[in-house]
């Protein structure tokens, strides 16, 4: 079965871009850092979404699995947002990087300027621009690099039938997580961790990757419950759901404990270089948010899916997604936003109009993919065993 671009997705998708263009303008007329940092934040935000989508169709394959046969076009379509994704953050990274990154400001490895930064000139090897922006055309290429080729094994397998191009995606698969386990890290250093160049935690990938993957996961569930609602996913049941709903809460709780466990043992150690990162955004006006942040990523899912009955509920999975999508917003919102502006960050249009933008983008690929492709992947070998799951 086949999806057609529909007029109202189209429109939806423009009339994001069309508000997102338009409040950034007005951001850059008035405070161009912050509006660096909020592309930042917003591109970083959908590019995770897109990345956890790649890796959640590349497990299927790691772990030959069937159950999700049925879904898999989905994520599959969520990862071909990754070559847009990586190319708006080199572009972000090239025109906003004096703004954003504090390391990037020359004045500060000069042994006789009174900026001279001692720390940071010791870190010079790897925090410098031309090495950075090697860094991030690297992570372009494995990542949209392996969302295209699985793409093509996928339409392949479409065509030609067989376990040829099965196999092909098996293998791919493989290097990609191994290169993921890597790179998911690195990446996650590189682009928000050097945001507070002085501060580092040995939880941050972990903690990135959580956050990642139950943000990816819960676009995953809304996605599938709006296509099978309009009927292009007849064959989706209530145990697919389920299951996907057990990553939901899975990795909410996993979330949590990375969490806490990263802010308790720099709170409890309570060193000047570690716990300054806490103690910017504990300050009266970062507070809330951070309460917030923590109230919304781990009550709701908790409370909200812990139950199975909760897991194949629908509408209580639509709620609890759409609370959860925009927690984890705000989570990569207190990396990125207070580095960068201090106590003078805060929400509001020119943060919502640079997610507004990116979330259009997003929404087109995405269902540019879907149209260019059968819904459901006919000829995969796992395909029965899913259309008959059952949990």
């Amino acid at each position: 079965m086949n999806y057609s671009v529909t007029k109202n997705n189209k429109m939806l998708s423009l009339g994001l871009i069309a508000f997102g263009v338009a409040g950034i303008a007005y951001g850059f007329a008035t405070d161009h850092t912050r509006v660096w940092a909020s592309l930042l934040h917003s591109n970083f935000y959908l590019l995770a979404v897109a990345l956890a989508g790649l890796f959640f169709y590349a497990l299927q394959f790691a772990a030959e699995v069937g159950w999700s046969a049925v879904i898999l076009r989905i994520p599959l379509a969520m990862a071909q947002y990754l070559p847009y994704a990586c190319g708006f953050l080199i572009l972000i990274f090239i025109f906003g990087h004096h703004d954003i990154y504090h390391w990037t400001h020359r004045e500060l490895y000069d042994k006789a300027s009174p900026d001279f930064d001692k720390i940071l000139y010791g870190k010079k090897a790897f925090l410098n621009i031309p090495f950075f922006i090697i860094r991030l055309a690297l992570y372009g290429l494995i990542w949209a690099g392996s969302a295209l080729m699985l793409r093509k094994y996928a339409l392949e397998e479409d065509r030609i039938g067989g376990t040829v191009n099965y196999w092909k995606s098996s293998k791919l698969a493989h290097v990609f997580l191994v290169l993921f386990a890597v790179t998911s890290s690195t990446g996650a250093w590189d682009i928000l961790m050097s945001i507070d160049a002085h501060w580092f935690s040995t939880l941050f990938g972990w903690y990135t990757f959580a956050g990642m993957f139950v943000t990816g996961m819960t676009v995953l569930m809304l996605f599938t419950i709006y296509l099978k609602r309009n009927g292009y996913l007849p064959k989706v049941n209530e145990n697919h759901i389920h299951d996907i709903g057990k990553f939901m809460f899975a990795f909410s709780v996993f979330w949590t404990y990375l969490w806490f466990s990263q802010f308790m043992l720099i709170w409890y150690a309570n060193l000047p270089e570690e716990v300054a990162y806490y103690a910017l955004r504990q300050t009266p006006e970062l507070k809330p948010i951070f309460i917030l942040n923590f109230l919304i990523n781990f009550f709701v899912p908790f409370f909200t899916l812990m139950t199975r009955d909760a897991k194949r509920q629908e509408n209580a999975l639509l709620v609890a997604g759409v609370l959860m999508i925009i927690g984890h917003w705000l989570d990569v919102w207190l990396i990125v936003m207070p580095g960068i502006m201090g106590t003078h960050a805060h929400i509001g249009v020119v943060e919502i109009a640079s997610t507004s933008f990116f979330a259009g983008i997003f929404i087109w690929v995405f269902f540019n993919a879907l149209s260019k492709a059968p819904m459901v992947a006919e000829n995969h070998p796992m395909i029965e065993e899913s259309y008959h799951f059952q949990l």
